[in-house]
Order: structure tokens, then C-alpha cells, then sequence
């Protein structure tokens, strides 16, 4: 007997990440491209993360922030190209549809949204047009790494965004790209969600409320995002969950913004095949059949539809923005 087909836009999947020691495609694990079409029709992240491990000062550094052994990365453009290659072969070879237009959100079965974890690799914000030009549709400002453009929520001195951050926002204001604010400083967070014309994302992190933890968002920061139309990817980060993660603390964290800020700012960003513990009871892709039995009344808006709304406003391109 087969499940009844479900809705899903996960806001953050590293499928090209893990490809380079697995195959996604059908490799049993956190997701993969075919668990993924079993769901039902989907719209997944897919995220470049175009970095190489490295062990130094840094690495320690995070290993103690984040609670686990966490080695350190440099951005590399070679990496990024073959990522962005990745998902159009599987786009070639007719496993996925890339969402490149707001009509392209209708489209059934597995649909992959291209979106970069980090600004680190771009030379100058006007690189935007080139990776738009390729299939960029998200951007995330920082990974764990303050740069040109941002201060992360790792930063020793949160200066927000840069003059080219402001820029950067602007320019994927107007060539349809989300901007996203996971792993940016509080005050980077705030300051994007103030000059994007459009609604921003957080794709993946969790309420400081109920667990502090230095990728959490704190309530100020969240009043930021929600004010502006933005959303809220909860996720399945165990650190970010809680001291014994669990899917029922998924559901709590979701609930807390829900109730506070409004359901309709509630999505979901697993980042799946990025992680290295699960939730208890949420192990891979499949227990969103799960998730969705626990969030009730409001799993249509956290597993699809708030998603949906930002995505159908943000894909419209703008008139062009001159200096």
C-alpha cells in the first residue's frame, strides 16, 4: 500500500555536499532523490556548499562553539562549479525540475531550488549575475564565516552587513534571489530584513527561547524576519533542538514562533545531509509523515504553504538597479 502523497518545501538539503562520498540519488540515508519522490511533489533547497575541510585555529575554535568535533573549510570556486553541475546533470537526465521562475512552483513531482550556503566563494556582489544566470534562486549571506559581505552568528564583532552586503541584498532584490539569513549575526539578520524589498528567509535554525544556542534566533531577531512578511525554517539540528533532540522538540520549536509571531512564518529546513546526529524519531526524509501528523491544523502551512507565498513574490525579477 502506498502513503498518501504529501506537499513539502524543505528550505535546506546538502545533496551536493554529500554526493562527493555518496550517491544521493538513491543511496539510503538522511534524503535522497529517490525518497524524496516518494513523498509527493516536492521543492527542495538544494544547496551548494562549494568548501574543502580544513583543520586549524578555526577548527578548534567551532568544535568548542558547536558542542562536537567540527573541522574548519575554505570556499573554493572549482567546487562551486561542479555543485551547480551536479543538479543540472540530474536536471538533464530527468530526475529533478530546477525552479528558475515563479510558474516553475506548479510543477509536480521532485523540484530542486538552487541556493548558495555562504557568500564566501563571490568575488563582488555582482557575481549575482552570473550565478543567476546558472540557476541561482537563494543566497545565503554567511556560512560560519564572517566576509566582505557579512558578519556571521559566529562573529568575536558583529558589524552586520557590509557596503557590499547592502548591494548584494539589492541585487538579488531585483534578479529574483532569496536572500537568506542562517548562520548570519543578529545584527546582519535584522539589517537585510530592513533593506530587502522583498521578504527574507532564516532557512534553517531554531527559537533562542526555548534553546540557546549561538545559531538560534533570539525574539528580537525573529520580530525582524516575521515583520517584513519573512519565514523561519525550523530545523533538525540537534545542538540547535535541544540536550536530548527529539522530533517532538522540532514541533516545539515551531510552535513557540507560531504562537508568537504568527503560523504563517513557521517552514521547515531539515538540513539534511548536512548533519551528523538526527532527531530521535526523525532520522530521514520519510518521517515528514510523521511531522506532519504532530504539527496538526497547521502542517499545510509549515510543510508548504508559507514557503510557497514568499517563493511565488520573490522569483519575480525587478526593474534594474542602477548605482
Amino acid at each position: 500500500m502506498h502513503s498518501t502523497p504529501i506537499r513539502l518545501i524543505d528550505l535546506h538539503q546538502d545533496l551536493a555536499f554529500s554526493s562527493q562520498k555518496s550517491d544521493v540519488r538513491d543511496d539510503p540515508g538522511q534524503s535522497s532523490l529517490k525518497e524524496l519522490k516518494e513523498l509527493g511533489d516536492s521543492i527542495v533547497f538544494s544547496v551548494i556548499f562549494p568548501h574543502i575541510s580544513t583543520w586549524n585555529e578555526r577548527s578548534e575554535e567551532m568544535s568548542i562553539k558547536y558542542g562536537f568535533k567540527q573541522s574548519a573549510t575554505s570556499p573554493q570556486l572549482s567546487i562551486l562549479l561542479e555543485q551547480f553541475k551536479l543538479y543540472h546533470f540530474y536536471e538533464r537526465t530527468g530526475l529533478v525540475k530546477i525552479v528558475k521562475m515563479a510558474e516553475d512552483l506548479d510543477n509536480s513531482g521532485l523540484n530542486f531550488l538552487i541556493s548558495l550556503e555562504g557568500a564566501d566563494v563571490l568575488t563582488d556582489p555582482y557575481d549575482i549575475y552570473l550565478l543567476r544566470d546558472i540557476g541561482l534562486r537563494c543566497l545565503g549571506l554567511t556560512w560560519n564565516y564572517d566576509n566582505k559581505f557579512a558578519a556571521t552568528a559566529m562573529s568575536k564583532k558583529d558589524y552586520g552587513l557590509t557596503g557590499y552586503g547592502e548591494e548584494i541584498v539589492k541585487l538579488c532584490n531585483i534578479n529574483g534571489i532569496t536572500i537568506d539569513g542562517a548562520h548570519a549575526s543578529k545584527k546582519t539578520i535584522i539589517e537585510a530584513a530592513e533593506i530587502s524589498s522583498k521578504p527574507i528567509i532564516v532557512s534553517h535554525a531554531n527559537a533562542r527561547k526555548i534553546h540557546d544556542h549561538v545559531r538560534n534566533l533570539d525574539d528580537e531577531t525573529i520580530e525582524a524576519v516575521v515583520s517584513r512578511g519573512g519565514i523561519i525554517g525550523v530545523t533538525a539540528i540537534t545542538t540547535t533542538l535541544s540536550g536530548n533532540p527529539d522530533i517532538d522538540d522540532i514541533v516545539k520549536h515551531a510552535t513557540y514562533i507560531g504562537e508568537n509571531f504568527g503560523w504563517k512564518h513557521v517552514a521547515l529546513g531539515t538540513d539534511f545531509m548536512g548533519i551528523p546526529s538526527v532527531p530521535s524519531r526523525f532520522e530521514n526524509i520519510s518521517k515528514i509523515r510523521d511531522l506532519e501528523k504532530l504539527l496538526g491544523e497547521h502542517s499545510d502551512e509549515v510543510l508548504w504553504n508559507n514557503a510557497y507565498r514568499i517563493l511565488k513574490q520573490n522569483l519575480q525579477k525587478s526593474a534594474y538597479y542602477r548605482i
